[in-house]
């Protein structure tokens, strides 16, 4: 049988199911290695301020901050997409208790927001607005180009705070139930 032509073999996905849904698996994936490093805290005799302070070098912001920086890109990119009303949230967390806080407000939020409002708005205008200027995407632009990998860097610098400081987290705790 000849190859199938790779055009005919796309299936087009709807915006929505290309953010939310991997915004609300990574959130939670990352609650379930925030939930490991506490216990491996608490098991090991090391305050948990340890783990949620740690950078992998100075000029990184610590695990409390990439846990932040990860709620702050999913919800971000929902509402410069879905066009929404701001959803701010103060950057205070430190604990391990205020970090999973963070998570469920952030994935209660994503879980509110209907599909109507995200879908359709492939080539919607979304400018991301920041101190160095603004930077316009169109919605599947800024999904794709910005929103995702942004989201996926601080999961993984979060992930690998934890793992460099000895917690024993892997790959499938990374990627979660598959």
């Amino acid at each position: 049988m000849p190859p199938q032509d790779h055009e005919e073999s796309l299936v087009a996905i709807d915006l929505y199911d290309l953010t939310v849904p991997a915004f609300i698996r990574g959130l939670r994936n990352l609650s379930a290695i925030l939930d490991k490093g506490a216990a491996y805290a608490a098991e090991k005799g090391i305050d948990p301020l340890t783990l949620t302070q740690a950078r992998l070098i100075e000029d990184m912001a610590p695990l409390s901050a990439q846990v932040q920086y990860a709620s702050d890109s999913a919800k971000g990119a929902v509402i410069r997409i879905g066009a929404l009303d701001p959803a701010p949230m103060p950057d205070t967390e430190r604990s391990f208790a205020d970090l999973q806080e963070r998570i469920a407000k952030t994935i209660a939020f994503l879980e509110s927001v209907p599909r109507e409002r995200i879908d359709g708005r492939e080539d919607a205008e979304v400018i991301l607005k920041t101190p160095r200027g603004d930077f316009p995407f169109t919605g599947r632009s800024h999904a794709l180009g910005f929103a995702l990998p942004n989201f996926y860097f601080h999961v993984t610098t979060a992930y690998a705070l934890l793992r460099q400081a000895g917690v024993p987290i892997g790959k499938l705790d990374y990627l979660g139930g598959i």
